[in-house]
């Protein structure tokens, strides 16, 4: 077990750092700079473009650049936004706390409904539960979040007037706040991925209803209800665990759109801003904290799955 952790963990940093690199090559290879973004039309000014630049260290190397940001990184400095003229941890700290708000809101909103229905539509199969719960999903499973977000508006805040279409609570409101503004961007996250746990669930009571010891158990008589709970319930999520933690980890990456069609002021919002300012250091913190939560979400799924299910560790260790 402590090998696996190792080796996940050494993983880990080489993918965060190969992360880094091409999202920094990436802005690099993008036209323009933060002083053009910046200045627009009077960029075409050479004087004024050249001072800004030297202002905020544009005219250096992009290799010095990207080594003088990876050895403030090594010191726990993420650098300044060019743009904002602040340090990019108080650009991005509560944005991230906003988000993560978001995050938490749409995995209880989505995950215990789809863990419920999954093991319902598997122990009713081919009845018309699952049928019409499998239907459902796989429809869900093809809308991408804007569509999904521009039916909630339309019902919700257009016809309904049950909530607003845009959040309009500012970046550093309190807590309570932005989550009181994320039932439309939370649900929007859950149905899109609510199908995909709804159908591993499923699958997975299907393939566990047909194992040895659960026909055997039958065989002497053991009562139905303890059969499902005793037997049926807890092998059947087993399976489903990675594909939650690896479903909650996309659920993230999904912020960007879902944060952009309801104005939320997350870290999907100013992802998107800072690419467009071309902000690189704000930029580079983004993609560290997203590989780092896909990281880490995916290693803690296979931890748990391997302290729930002992067989597994012999596969992976």
């Amino acid at each position: 077990m402590a090998g696996l952790v190792l080796r996940r963990l050494g993983a880990a940093w080489v993918t965060l750092v190969v992360i880094v690199v091409v999202v920094f090559l990436g802005v690099e290879l993008m036209p323009g700079d933060a002083c053009t973004a910046h200045l627009g039309r009077d960029a075409v000014q050479g004087d004024v473009l050249e001072r800004c630049r030297d202002r905020m260290g544009l005219n250096r190397p992009p290799v010095e650049r990207f080594a003088s940001w990876a050895t403030d990184l090594a010191q726990g400095d993420l650098g300044q936004s060019v743009r904002r003229d602040r340090p990019v941890t108080e650009v991005v700290g509560p944005r991230l706390r906003n988000t993560l708000i978001l995050a938490a809101a749409a995995a209880l909103a989505g995950v215990p409904p789809a863990i419920v229905l999954g093991f319902l539509a598997g122990l009713h199969r081919d009845r018309p539960f699952d049928i019409i719960a499998s239907g459902v999903a796989l429809f869900a499973m093809t809308l991408p979040e804007f569509v999904v977000a521009a039916i909630l508006i339309l019902v919700f805040a257009i016809w309904l007037g049950w909530s607003t279409g845009v959040v309009t609570a500012p970046y550093d409101a309190s807590a309570w706040t932005m989550l009181m503004a994320t039932p439309l961007p939370a649900v929007t996250l859950a149905l899109v991925y609510i199908a995909h746990i709804l159908r591993m669930v499923r699958s997975s009571v299907i393939d566990t209803m047909e194992a040895d010891f659960i026909l055997m158990a039958r065989m002497k008589g053991v009562p139905e209800r303890r059969i499902v709970w005793r037997h049926l319930l807890p092998n059947a999520i087993l399976p489903s665990v990675s594909v939650i933690g690896l479903t909650l980890a996309w659920l993230l990456s999904g912020v960007v759109i879902v944060e952009s069609a309801f104005n939320y002021p997350g870290i999907g919002r100013l992802a998107v801003n800072s690419v467009a300012d071309r902000d690189l250091p704000v930029v580079q913190a983004i993609a560290l904290f997203f590989g780092a939560i896909y990281v880490t979400t995916t290693l803690t799924a296979d931890l748990v799955s391997m302290a729930l299910n002992p067989r597994l560790r012999s596969y992976r260790t």
